[in-house]
Protein backbone atom coordinates (compact mmCIF):
# COMPACT_ATOMS: atom_id res chain seq x y z
CA UNK A 1 0.00 0.00 0.00
CA UNK A 2 1.32 3.44 -0.94
CA UNK A 3 1.27 6.19 1.68
CA UNK A 4 0.99 9.57 0.02
CA UNK A 5 2.02 12.95 1.43
CA UNK A 6 -0.47 15.56 0.28
CA UNK A 7 0.20 18.47 2.61
CA UNK A 8 3.17 20.04 4.37
CA UNK A 9 3.43 22.82 6.92
CA UNK A 10 6.30 24.35 8.82
CA UNK A 11 7.25 27.28 11.03
CA UNK A 12 10.82 27.79 12.23
CA UNK A 13 13.51 30.36 12.82
CA UNK A 14 14.02 30.65 9.05
CA UNK A 15 10.41 31.17 8.04
CA UNK A 16 6.78 31.35 9.06
CA UNK A 17 5.57 28.96 6.34
CA UNK A 18 6.83 26.44 3.78
CA UNK A 19 7.66 29.06 1.14
CA UNK A 20 9.76 31.18 3.52
CA UNK A 21 11.60 28.14 4.89
CA UNK A 22 12.54 26.94 1.43
CA UNK A 23 13.78 30.38 0.38
CA UNK A 24 15.98 30.65 3.47
CA UNK A 25 17.43 27.20 2.81
CA UNK A 26 18.19 28.28 -0.75
CA UNK A 27 19.73 31.57 0.40
CA UNK A 28 21.80 29.69 3.03
CA UNK A 29 20.35 32.03 5.63
CA UNK A 30 20.55 30.86 9.24
CA UNK A 31 17.85 31.75 11.75
CA UNK A 32 20.13 31.22 14.74
CA UNK A 33 20.54 34.58 16.44
CA UNK A 34 20.50 36.11 19.93
CA UNK A 35 17.16 35.55 21.64
CA UNK A 36 14.54 38.27 21.39
CA UNK A 37 11.45 37.02 23.23
CA UNK A 38 13.05 35.05 26.08
CA UNK A 39 14.86 37.08 28.74
CA UNK A 40 18.11 35.45 29.80
CA UNK A 41 21.08 36.09 32.05
CA UNK A 42 23.49 36.05 29.09
CA UNK A 43 23.29 36.31 25.32
CA UNK A 44 22.12 32.98 23.91
CA UNK A 45 22.26 31.89 20.28
CA UNK A 46 19.11 30.00 19.33
CA UNK A 47 16.75 29.41 16.43
CA UNK A 48 13.84 31.53 17.64
CA UNK A 49 10.64 31.99 15.66
CA UNK A 50 10.35 35.70 14.92
CA UNK A 51 6.85 36.15 16.35
CA UNK A 52 5.80 36.85 19.92
CA UNK A 53 3.07 34.81 21.62
CA UNK A 54 0.75 37.79 21.23
CA UNK A 55 1.46 37.90 17.49
CA UNK A 56 0.78 34.18 17.17
CA UNK A 57 -2.45 34.35 19.19
CA UNK A 58 -3.74 37.20 17.01
CA UNK A 59 -2.65 35.49 13.79
CA UNK A 60 -4.32 32.20 14.71
CA UNK A 61 -7.37 33.84 16.31
CA UNK A 62 -7.24 31.63 19.39
CA UNK A 63 -7.87 32.26 23.07
CA UNK A 64 -5.59 31.92 26.08
CA UNK A 65 -4.41 30.00 27.95
CA UNK A 66 -2.34 28.39 25.22
CA UNK A 67 1.33 27.43 25.21
CA UNK A 68 3.85 28.59 22.66
CA UNK A 69 4.38 24.95 21.73
CA UNK A 70 0.68 24.70 20.83
CA UNK A 71 0.76 27.95 18.88
CA UNK A 72 3.74 26.87 16.79
CA UNK A 73 2.19 23.46 16.20
CA UNK A 74 -1.10 25.02 15.17
CA UNK A 75 0.56 27.19 12.52
CA UNK A 76 2.30 24.21 10.90
CA UNK A 77 -0.67 21.87 11.28
CA UNK A 78 -3.08 24.31 9.65
CA UNK A 79 -0.74 24.80 6.70
CA UNK A 80 -0.36 21.05 6.20
CA UNK A 81 -4.12 20.46 6.62
CA UNK A 82 -4.69 23.14 3.98
CA UNK A 83 -8.44 23.46 4.42
CA UNK A 84 -9.24 19.78 3.89
CA UNK A 85 -12.85 18.88 4.60
CA UNK A 86 -14.01 16.24 7.02
CA UNK A 87 -15.75 13.24 5.55
CA UNK A 88 -17.34 10.35 7.43
CA UNK A 89 -15.92 7.96 4.84
CA UNK A 90 -12.32 9.02 5.64
CA UNK A 91 -11.04 7.75 8.98
CA UNK A 92 -8.86 10.66 10.07
CA UNK A 93 -6.35 10.95 12.89
CA UNK A 94 -3.87 13.37 14.42
CA UNK A 95 -0.54 12.40 15.98
CA UNK A 96 1.49 15.26 17.42
CA UNK A 97 4.89 15.14 19.12
CA UNK A 98 6.47 17.37 21.74
CA UNK A 99 9.23 17.28 24.34
CA UNK A 100 8.54 20.36 26.45
CA UNK A 101 4.76 20.69 26.05
CA UNK A 102 3.56 23.76 27.91
CA UNK A 103 6.76 24.21 29.92
CA UNK A 104 6.99 27.83 28.75
CA UNK A 105 3.75 28.66 30.57
CA UNK A 106 4.72 26.56 33.59
CA UNK A 107 7.89 28.62 33.93
CA UNK A 108 5.78 31.79 34.00
CA UNK A 109 3.58 30.31 36.71
CA UNK A 110 6.51 29.33 38.93
CA UNK A 111 8.10 32.74 38.44
CA UNK A 112 4.87 34.28 39.75
CA UNK A 113 4.99 31.97 42.75
CA UNK A 114 8.63 32.64 43.50
CA UNK A 115 8.11 36.39 43.24
CA UNK A 116 4.96 36.13 45.36
CA UNK A 117 2.88 37.72 42.62
CA UNK A 118 -0.74 36.96 41.85
CA UNK A 119 -0.71 33.47 40.37
CA UNK A 120 -2.43 32.63 37.11
CA UNK A 121 -3.36 28.99 37.71
CA UNK A 122 -4.61 28.64 34.12
CA UNK A 123 -1.00 28.69 32.91
CA UNK A 124 -0.24 25.22 34.23
CA UNK A 125 -3.32 23.71 32.61
CA UNK A 126 -1.31 23.78 29.36
CA UNK A 127 1.69 21.94 30.84
CA UNK A 128 0.75 18.42 29.76
CA UNK A 129 2.18 17.33 26.40
CA UNK A 130 -1.20 16.03 25.33
CA UNK A 131 -2.69 19.50 25.73
CA UNK A 132 -0.93 20.62 22.55
CA UNK A 133 -2.34 17.70 20.56
CA UNK A 134 -5.84 18.22 21.90
CA UNK A 135 -5.69 21.94 21.13
CA UNK A 136 -4.61 21.34 17.52
CA UNK A 137 -7.26 18.65 17.10
CA UNK A 138 -9.95 20.97 18.45
CA UNK A 139 -8.96 23.87 16.21
CA UNK A 140 -8.94 21.63 13.11
CA UNK A 141 -12.06 19.69 14.05
CA UNK A 142 -10.29 16.31 14.12
CA UNK A 143 -12.06 13.98 16.52
CA UNK A 144 -11.01 10.49 15.38
CA UNK A 145 -7.77 8.92 16.52
CA UNK A 146 -5.70 11.44 18.54
CA UNK A 147 -2.32 10.63 20.10
CA UNK A 148 0.80 12.31 21.48
CA UNK A 149 4.38 11.09 21.06
CA UNK A 150 7.21 12.14 23.38
CA UNK A 151 10.44 10.25 22.72
CA UNK A 152 12.82 13.21 22.96
CA UNK A 153 14.42 14.29 19.68
CA UNK A 154 13.03 11.35 17.68
CA UNK A 155 9.43 12.28 18.53
CA UNK A 156 8.50 13.97 15.25
CA UNK A 157 9.81 11.04 13.20
CA UNK A 158 8.03 8.57 15.48
CA UNK A 159 4.74 10.43 15.00
CA UNK A 160 5.16 9.96 11.24
CA UNK A 161 6.00 6.31 11.76
CA UNK A 162 3.00 5.61 13.99
CA UNK A 163 0.69 7.25 11.47
CA UNK A 164 2.06 5.04 8.71
CA UNK A 165 1.64 1.89 10.77
CA UNK A 166 -1.97 2.71 11.60
CA UNK A 167 -2.67 3.19 7.90
CA UNK A 168 -1.01 -0.12 7.00
CA UNK A 169 -3.11 -1.82 9.67
CA UNK A 170 -6.22 -0.40 7.96
CA UNK A 171 -7.20 1.62 11.02
CA UNK A 172 -6.91 5.07 9.43
CA UNK A 173 -7.15 6.50 5.90
CA UNK A 174 -5.70 9.95 6.58
CA UNK A 175 -3.38 11.15 9.36
CA UNK A 176 -1.95 14.55 10.17
CA UNK A 177 1.44 13.83 11.75
CA UNK A 178 4.21 16.05 13.09
CA UNK A 179 5.37 17.90 16.14
CA UNK A 180 6.26 21.19 17.79
CA UNK A 181 8.43 22.52 20.60
CA UNK A 182 9.14 26.00 21.90
CA UNK A 183 12.31 27.38 23.43
CA UNK A 184 12.27 27.30 27.23
CA UNK A 185 14.69 28.15 30.02
CA UNK A 186 14.28 24.56 31.18
CA UNK A 187 15.67 23.09 27.96
CA UNK A 188 18.45 25.65 27.59
CA UNK A 189 19.72 25.07 31.11
CA UNK A 190 19.22 21.34 30.76
CA UNK A 191 21.48 21.13 27.72
CA UNK A 192 24.01 23.40 29.40
CA UNK A 193 24.10 21.01 32.36
CA UNK A 194 25.08 18.28 29.87
CA UNK A 195 27.82 20.63 28.60
CA UNK A 196 26.65 20.34 24.99
CA UNK A 197 25.16 23.83 24.40
CA UNK A 198 27.42 25.99 22.26
CA UNK A 199 27.77 29.76 22.63
CA UNK A 200 29.01 29.81 19.04
CA UNK A 201 27.15 28.93 15.86
CA UNK A 202 26.62 25.19 15.62
CA UNK A 203 28.99 23.29 13.28
CA UNK A 204 27.42 19.96 12.29
CA UNK A 205 29.92 17.28 11.23
CA UNK A 206 32.90 19.62 11.67
CA UNK A 207 35.92 18.30 13.51
CA UNK A 208 35.89 21.40 15.74
CA UNK A 209 32.20 21.20 16.64
CA UNK A 210 31.51 21.90 20.30
CA UNK A 211 27.78 21.63 20.84
CA UNK A 212 24.29 22.45 19.63
CA UNK A 213 22.12 25.55 19.41
CA UNK A 214 18.51 25.00 20.40
CA UNK A 215 15.66 26.05 18.15
CA UNK A 216 11.89 26.09 18.18
CA UNK A 217 9.17 25.50 15.64
CA UNK A 218 6.64 23.08 14.25
CA UNK A 219 6.33 20.77 11.29
CA UNK A 220 3.47 18.61 10.00
CA UNK A 221 2.74 16.45 6.98
CA UNK A 222 -0.60 15.02 5.87
CA UNK A 223 -0.59 11.30 5.02
CA UNK A 224 -3.32 9.75 2.86
CA UNK A 225 -4.02 6.33 1.39
CA UNK A 226 -5.57 5.68 -2.02
CA UNK A 227 -9.08 5.53 -0.60
CA UNK A 228 -8.68 8.99 0.93
CA UNK A 229 -7.11 10.36 -2.26
CA UNK A 230 -10.05 9.15 -4.34
CA UNK A 231 -12.34 11.25 -2.14
CA UNK A 232 -10.20 14.35 -1.54
CA UNK A 233 -8.64 14.53 -5.02
CA UNK A 234 -5.52 15.94 -3.38
CA UNK A 235 -2.29 15.95 -5.37
CA UNK A 236 0.45 13.75 -3.86
CA UNK A 237 3.69 15.65 -3.19
CA UNK A 238 5.76 12.58 -2.29
CA UNK A 239 5.43 9.15 -0.72
CA UNK A 240 6.49 7.80 2.64
CA UNK A 241 8.36 4.64 1.69
CA UNK A 242 10.16 3.33 4.76
CA UNK A 243 10.69 3.80 8.48
CA UNK A 244 12.26 2.20 11.51
CA UNK A 245 12.79 2.84 15.20
CA UNK A 246 15.43 1.14 17.31
CA UNK A 247 16.57 1.53 20.90
CA UNK A 248 20.17 0.78 21.79
CA UNK A 249 19.77 1.96 25.42
CA UNK A 250 23.48 2.78 25.49
CA UNK A 251 23.17 5.84 27.75
CA UNK A 252 20.52 8.21 29.11
CA UNK A 253 21.62 11.05 26.83
CA UNK A 254 24.57 9.94 24.67
CA UNK A 255 24.49 7.96 21.42
CA UNK A 256 26.48 4.73 21.21
CA UNK A 257 29.96 5.59 19.89
CA UNK A 258 29.89 2.64 17.48
CA UNK A 259 26.63 3.93 15.99
CA UNK A 260 24.85 0.64 16.72
CA UNK A 261 21.33 2.04 17.22
CA UNK A 262 21.57 4.42 14.28
CA UNK A 263 22.97 1.67 12.06
CA UNK A 264 20.02 -0.57 12.88
CA UNK A 265 17.49 2.21 12.30
CA UNK A 266 18.87 3.10 8.87
CA UNK A 267 19.25 -0.54 7.81
CA UNK A 268 15.74 -1.51 8.88
CA UNK A 269 14.18 1.54 7.20
CA UNK A 270 15.87 0.58 3.93
CA UNK A 271 14.46 -2.94 4.31
CA UNK A 272 10.92 -1.64 4.91
CA UNK A 273 11.25 0.59 1.83
CA UNK A 274 12.65 -2.33 -0.20
CA UNK A 275 15.62 -0.18 -1.15
CA UNK A 276 19.35 -0.81 -1.38
CA UNK A 277 21.83 1.67 0.15
CA UNK A 278 22.79 2.80 -3.37
CA UNK A 279 19.17 3.87 -3.98
CA UNK A 280 19.36 6.80 -1.53
CA UNK A 281 19.86 10.17 -3.24
CA UNK A 282 20.32 12.35 -0.15
CA UNK A 283 20.50 12.01 3.62
CA UNK A 284 19.11 14.74 5.85
CA UNK A 285 21.18 13.84 8.89
CA UNK A 286 20.29 14.34 12.53
CA UNK A 287 23.56 16.28 12.81
CA UNK A 288 23.19 18.19 16.08
CA UNK A 289 26.77 19.45 16.16
CA UNK A 290 27.64 17.72 19.44
CA UNK A 291 30.88 15.72 19.56
CA UNK A 292 29.13 12.48 20.48
CA UNK A 293 26.15 12.61 18.13
CA UNK A 294 27.95 13.55 14.93
CA UNK A 295 30.67 10.94 15.41
CA UNK A 296 28.10 8.26 16.17
CA UNK A 297 25.95 9.15 13.17
CA UNK A 298 28.97 9.38 10.86
CA UNK A 299 30.06 5.93 12.00
CA UNK A 300 26.57 4.57 11.34
CA UNK A 301 26.55 5.99 7.81
CA UNK A 302 29.85 4.26 7.09
CA UNK A 303 28.50 1.04 8.63
CA UNK A 304 25.53 1.07 6.22
CA UNK A 305 26.89 2.72 3.08
CA UNK A 306 30.59 1.86 3.28
CA UNK A 307 32.74 4.03 1.02
CA UNK A 308 29.71 5.21 -0.95
CA UNK A 309 27.92 7.41 1.58
CA UNK A 310 25.30 9.47 -0.35
CA UNK A 311 25.35 13.27 -0.25
CA UNK A 312 24.37 14.31 3.26
CA UNK A 313 23.93 17.42 5.37
CA UNK A 314 22.32 18.69 8.54
CA UNK A 315 19.83 21.56 8.39
CA UNK A 316 20.11 22.26 12.12
CA UNK A 317 22.62 25.02 11.42
CA UNK A 318 19.65 26.85 9.87
CA UNK A 319 16.93 26.18 12.45
CA UNK A 320 18.74 25.11 15.59
CA UNK A 321 17.81 21.80 17.19
CA UNK A 322 14.03 21.95 17.53
CA UNK A 323 13.87 18.79 19.67
CA UNK A 324 10.58 16.90 19.13
CA UNK A 325 9.76 19.06 16.11
CA UNK A 326 13.05 18.35 14.33
CA UNK A 327 12.03 15.08 12.65
CA UNK A 328 8.81 16.64 11.40
CA UNK A 329 10.39 19.89 10.20
CA UNK A 330 13.08 17.90 8.42
CA UNK A 331 10.40 15.67 6.87
CA UNK A 332 8.97 18.81 5.26
CA UNK A 333 12.46 19.71 4.04
CA UNK A 334 12.78 16.18 2.62
CA UNK A 335 9.57 16.61 0.62
CA UNK A 336 10.84 19.97 -0.67
CA UNK A 337 14.13 18.35 -1.67
CA UNK A 338 12.23 15.75 -3.70
CA UNK A 339 9.97 18.33 -5.32
CA UNK A 340 12.82 20.65 -6.27
CA UNK A 341 15.66 18.12 -6.80
CA UNK A 342 17.92 19.84 -4.29
CA UNK A 343 20.43 18.89 -1.63
CA UNK A 344 20.84 21.44 1.15
CA UNK A 345 24.24 22.77 2.20
CA UNK A 346 25.67 22.01 5.63
CA UNK A 347 26.44 25.46 7.06
CA UNK A 348 29.53 26.31 9.13
CA UNK A 349 31.52 23.27 8.01
CA UNK A 350 35.27 23.44 7.35
CA UNK A 351 37.14 20.30 8.52
CA UNK A 352 36.11 16.61 8.40
CA UNK A 353 35.79 14.61 11.61
CA UNK A 354 39.17 12.99 12.13
CA UNK A 355 37.80 9.51 12.88
CA UNK A 356 35.52 9.23 9.85
CA UNK A 357 36.68 11.81 7.28
CA UNK A 358 33.13 12.20 5.94
CA UNK A 359 32.47 15.48 4.13
CA UNK A 360 28.89 16.84 3.99
CA UNK A 361 27.48 18.91 1.15
CA UNK A 362 28.59 22.51 1.62
CA UNK A 363 26.84 24.28 -1.26
CA UNK A 364 23.38 24.38 -2.77
CA UNK A 365 23.17 21.38 -5.11
CA UNK A 366 20.40 21.16 -7.71
CA UNK A 367 22.37 19.44 -10.46
CA UNK A 368 21.05 15.89 -10.01
CA UNK A 369 17.60 14.36 -9.65
CA UNK A 370 16.71 13.57 -6.05
CA UNK A 371 14.56 10.43 -6.05
CA UNK A 372 14.83 9.37 -2.41
CA UNK A 373 15.58 11.17 0.85
CA UNK A 374 16.52 9.43 4.08
CA UNK A 375 16.01 11.47 7.26
CA UNK A 376 17.49 10.59 10.66
CA UNK A 377 16.23 11.60 14.11
CA UNK A 378 17.98 10.33 17.22
CA UNK A 379 16.76 10.93 20.77
CA UNK A 380 17.91 10.54 24.35
CA UNK A 381 17.91 7.02 25.73
CA UNK A 382 19.09 5.61 22.41
CA UNK A 383 15.75 6.10 20.66
CA UNK A 384 16.80 6.13 17.00
CA UNK A 385 14.42 6.73 14.10
CA UNK A 386 14.82 6.82 10.34
CA UNK A 387 12.19 7.69 7.74
CA UNK A 388 12.54 7.47 3.95
CA UNK A 389 10.66 9.54 1.38
CA UNK A 390 10.37 8.94 -2.37
CA UNK A 391 9.06 10.68 -5.45
CA UNK A 392 5.49 9.63 -6.18
CA UNK A 393 6.26 8.09 -9.56
CA UNK A 394 8.83 5.79 -8.01
CA UNK A 395 6.40 4.07 -5.64
CA UNK A 396 4.12 1.33 -6.98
Amino acid sequence: MSIYITGVGVISAIGLNVKENYQSLKDQKTGIKPLRFFPSEKEILAGEVKLSNEDLITQQNVTSPISRTSLLGLVAAKEAWNGNEHNTNIRTGLISATSVGGMDNTEKYYEQRLNKEKEDISLITTHDSGNTTERIASELGISGYINTISTACSSGANAIMLGARLMLQNKLDRVLVGGSDSFTNFTEKGFRSLMIYSDEWVKPFDNDRNGLNLGEGGGFILLENKKSLDITNNTPLACLAGWSNTADAYHQTASSPDGKGATLAVSKALKVANLKPADISYINAHGTGTPNNDLSESTALINVFGKDVPPFSSTKAYTGHTLAASGAIEAVYAVLALQNNVIYPNLNYSTPIADTQLVPETSWNDTNEVKTVLSNSFGFGGNNSTVIFKKVEDVH
